[in-house]
């Protein structure tokens, strides 16, 4: 299997880890009006065309600060295939009936449907995740996100005002329930 080179468009993606308004402004004014066009096309207006592509933004962001998004096709066609998916998905939930767009599969090259399923599954496991950190106790939560944004432990201890051996051994307990009840969930639904 040939590996992939990374579009040049991989400046949005990084624009948005580092949170750079210029690109976060350049993406509403090049490739959102296409979105809400569509998505006013297809039975909806221009608020829910903003909340998708809020939604979007948000799970292209968290993907960019995870470092796991290396973009291989044009921004343009990722970011309104994933707007599309998730448009046609949230009408699917409000309708009985299913939804069939046609559409000239040619035109969509397989890598960039690789990586709207793979950004799916990232925002699938991101929810998981979240959910079930909300279940934690305050003092693991709040734990593990000092240990999400210090760089050491010792900083962490230091930080709780507790010793470096607490904060260890906390921060595996914390852990081991937040990947025991992830587990879990993922054992039930499959």
């Amino acid at each position: 299997m040939e590996k992939q080179t990374i579009h040049p468009d991989q400046m949005y993606i990084e624009g948005l880890a580092n949170n750079n308004s210029a690109v976060i402004q350049s993406i509403y004014k090049k490739f959102v009006p296409k979105v809400v066009y569509f998505i006013k096309n297809n039975s909806g207006d221009e608020d829910q065309a903003q909340d998708v592509v809020q939604e979007v933004m948000i799970v292209l962001f968290n993907q960019a600060k995870a470092n796991t998004l290396q973009l291989t096709c044009p921004f343009d066609a990722y970011f309104f295939l994933l707007c599309k998916r998730r448009w046609l998905n949230e009408l699917k939930k409000t309708s009985n009936k299913g939804v069939t767009i046609n559409e000239d599969l040619a035109s969509i090259k397989e890598s960039t449907q690789e990586m709207v399923l793979q950004t799916e599954a990232f925002d699938e496991k991101q929810q998981l995740f979240d959910m079930m950190f909300q279940k934690l106790g305050d003092k693991c939560k709040e734990l593990l996100q000092w240990s999400f944004t210090l760089k050491t432990m010792e900083e962490v201890a230091e930080k709780l005002n507790v010793t470096y051996g607490y904060v260890r051994k906390k921060k595996s307990l914390c852990v081991g329930q937040l990947t025991q009840w992830i587990q879990e969930a993922n054992s039930i639904n499959r």
